[in-house]
């Protein structure tokens, strides 16, 4: 029985060593317009561009894909492909502009092609940019099947980013609610359905909903809600909460801890795999969002304010607060995590 991320086949303590190893060798620099913005990006990068910053960030869907092939429906991963990079260029407060998708095949496929066109196109009208171009291409000796992933651009003023700098302890911690699973995890969870026979046509235990429409769920996207009180409030930092859970907060400041005093109701489809799987709480919130898809830190005075300009958009509730140490704990779950 796989009962971990690692044992389903993805280490993200490893995917970290990797990152670094790349990142180690990128040293060149550009200098003046174009030159990157040092200190910030921690969800995604900034260069400089004058009074203005430009964003840049990348990402796929990952082995959702499975999932939707198995189901023969692929009209909800473009959703997905868009939010994974828009709801990280959020986090610094950047306005998505414009993407540009990858897709990779083993062999053409025009209804695949269609699909996958649709839902590109409704996750850039719900992030409110453009899909300027792409890359289509076939390369059968490498690809089984096929990969979707794109780039977004997106601007913000220079004095308007959100670096996360300014969080102390004391600070409230605001929470989002995810529609479901999202795009990350999905190893773990096609492991544990696989392990136990399920098709993705079967009903979830105790539900009317099947397997697959539960994990093809497509991503939220937190664009306009985000942007929204962005220019209303002066807040301090903002975390995307996918592959690695809650471990994401510590990306925004290392030396406070951010304690998740009342977390999100977990979504039926974690609480299955959670059972069926015998996998361990810990694991499954540093996997998956576990109910909550995104972070905002604000003064504990803006919580209140906050949270009611998000009312009838997005679930959202205060589920925390900033406290002195370091790290991320959820005293109720009995949970710790100490490093990203």
């Amino acid at each position: 029985m796989v009962k971990s991320y690692r044992e389903a086949g993805v280490d993200i303590d490893k995917e970290g060593e990797g990152i670094s190893a790349l990142v180690r060798e990128l040293k060149y620099r550009r200098k003046g317009i174009g030159g990157i913005l040092e200190g910030f990006g921690h969800f995604t990068g900034i260069i400089e561009f004058g009074d203005w910053a430009l964003s840049l960030c990348t990402d796929g869907v990952g082995t959702k894909i499975l999932v939707a092939s198995a189901m023969k429906k692929w009209d909800t991963l473009g959703i997905d492909c868009i939010a994974l990079n828009v709801n990280d260029m959020i986090c610094i407060g950047a306005e998505p502009l414009a993407f540009v998708d990858y897709f990779a095949v083993d062999r053409y496929d025009d209804e695949v092609a269609r699909q996958v066109g649709v839902g590109l196109n409704r996750g850039a009208e719900i992030s409110n940019m453009s899909i300027i171009g792409g890359e289509f291409s076939t390369i059968p000796e490498i690809i089984k099947g096929f990969d979707l992933a794109g780039t977004c651009l997106g601007y913000v003023k220079k004095e308007d980013i959100v670096t996360g700098e300014s969080i102390v302890p004391g600070d409230a911690i605001i929470g989002l609610r995810s529609s479901g699973i999202h795009s990350n995890g999905l190893t773990l969870a096609r492991k544990v359905f696989e392990s136990k026979d399920f098709d993705y046509s079967d009903k979830l235990p105790n539900s009317d909903e099947t397997v697959g429409g539960a994990l093809l769920e497509p991503m939220r996207i937190y664009v306009r809600e985000v942007l929204e009180i962005v220019r209303k409030f002066k807040l301090k930092g903002m975390a995307h909460i996918t592959g690695g859970g809650l471990r994401n907060l510590i990306r925004l400041k290392k030396d406070v801890e951010f304690r998740i005093s009342e977390p999100f109701e977990p979504h039926d489809i974690f609480k299955v795999i959670q059972e069926l799987g015998g996998i361990d709480t810990s694991e499954m919130y540093q996997t998956f969002n576990m109910g909550m898809g995104f972070c905002i830190i604000a003064d504990r005075e803006e919580a209140a304010p906050v949270i009611e300009s998000l009312k009838g958009k997005v679930e959202t509730k205060l589920v925390g607060s900033v406290e002195k140490g370091a790290g991320v704990g959820c005293p109720p779950l009995g949970l710790r995590y100490d490093k990203y």
